[in-house]
Order: structure tokens, then C-alpha cells, then sequence
């Protein structure tokens, strides 16, 4: 199982919830450069796990694939910290819109970098 989380300085709900929104209504499709300003505004320092997979979860609720995608990438590419949580949001997205080979592609991500499993 996933490791538990140490309990640290929380973003509140509302804070996510609007990046999430302003991520959704922006005009442009999902644009790499677009979602990454966006969560770089409001996360300047990084979100805490809990609010990264927030954001995650929260992309993934609206059946937006490409956006969740990129909202990971964000995370990967300032080599913010992922565990479990984060992939098992993206991964049950991927499964839901039927992209099994990305939802393994991910396993296999986290398997490699010894992320266990929620599963």
C-alpha cells in the first residue's frame, strides 16, 4: 500500500478547486505552456502532495485526459514529489477514457521509481 502521509502545511480546498476551474475554462485548448503558467501562479513554491493530487484528481473527474496528463507532467518536469495518489488519479482517468496503454505506461513509471501501489 501507499506509504501514509506526514501531515504538513495544507492548501485549502478552495485554492485547488479554483486552479482546477481556471485550468477548465480557459478558452485555449490544453496547451503545455498555458497549463504550466497557471499552476506555476498559483503554486510558486510547489504544491504539497495533498494539494497536487487534488489538482490531479480533480482534472480527472472532468474527463479531461490531456489536461490531467499535462498537470502531471508539470509536477514531473519541477520534480515536485508523486506517490501513489497522484499516479492512481491519472492512472483511473486513463482507464476511464480507455487509454489502457498509458494507464500502464504509468504503472510502469511508478514501478520504476519504486512508487508502491494503492492497489
Amino acid at each position: 500500500p501507499c506509504r501514509q502521509r506526514t501531515a504538513g502545511p495544507v492548501v485549502r480546498s478552495d485554492r485547488v478547486l479554483s486552479v482546477v476551474q481556471a485550468l477548465l475554462v480557459s478558452e485555449l485548448p490544453a496547451q503545455s505552456g498555458a497549463v504550466f503558467a497557471t499552476l506555476d501562479k498559483a503554486f510558486p513554491k510547489g504544491p504539497d502532495l495533498r494539494a497536487g493530487t487534488r489538482i490531479l484528481s480533480g482534472l480527472a473527474k472532468t474527463g479531461s485526459l490531456e489536461m490531467t496528463l499535462l498537470a502531471l507532467s508539470w509536477h514531473e518536469m519541477n520534480k515536485y514529489e508523486l506517490d501513489c495518489y497522484h499516479y492512481g488519479a491519472v492512472i483511473d482517468a486513463c482507464a476511464r477514457e480507455g487509454m489502457w496503454a498509458k494507464a500502464l505506461q504509468l504503472s510502469a513509471v511508478m514501478a520504476q521509481s519504486k512508487i508502491e501501489s494503492n492497489a
